[in-house]
């Protein structure tokens, strides 16, 4: 599943490892979730993973940054037609519409007005978490019933060879 991750949510992660927001970041590093961003999302990133008050190591930030590269997909957006109330959100914008994202996951739901984010869903960690599970299930209920036809459809056939 292709997302975008404001960088609040990621911080809020790396911070509380066993919280809501860890859980996505858990997701991110098993592989179940992919990243989509640009230039200016991974410069943020790594500017607020430096700032000093949240003391992550200098190697820790690079290979969680090197993870997001390697394993992301790079986006090259266009610019909005209409302002965010705050510009410096315009990226995860752009990046969510570009690369087709699933939804924008932010602490920050605020910053991003229903009417300017173009059908764009934007959920708080806590909403994505309950999105992600209903789609899960979703599939599961998809594949039980694909399993189900195909072997209701075998098993006449298995009877007549009796």
């Amino acid at each position: 599943m292709n997302i975008v991750l404001d960088t609040n949510v990621l911080v809020a992660g790396l911070l509380s490892p066993f919280g809501t927001c860890g859980e996505i970041i858990r997701m991110v590093s098993s592989g179940d979730l992919t990243l989509a961003f640009d230039a200016r999302i991974l410069s943020e990133y790594n500017e607020v993973l430096h700032r000093p008050k949240f003391k992550f190591e200098e190697e820790k930030i690079v290979a969680l940054l090197d993870y997001i590269a390697y394993r992301g997909q790079t986006v090259a957006p266009s610019p909005l037609t209409n302002s965010l109330p705050d510009s410096d959100d315009e990226p995860f914008l752009e990046v969510s519409m570009a690369g087709q994202a699933i939804c924008l996951v932010t602490g920050n739901k605020n910053h991003f007005p229903v009417e300017l984010c173009y059908g764009i869903k934007v959920f708080s960690p806590k909403e994505f978490l309950t999105f992600y599970k209903r789609q899960r299930m979703r599939k599961r209920i998809t594949l039980t019933n694909t399993v189900i036809s195909k072997a209701t459809s075998v098993i006449p056939a298995c009877r007549e060879s009796f």
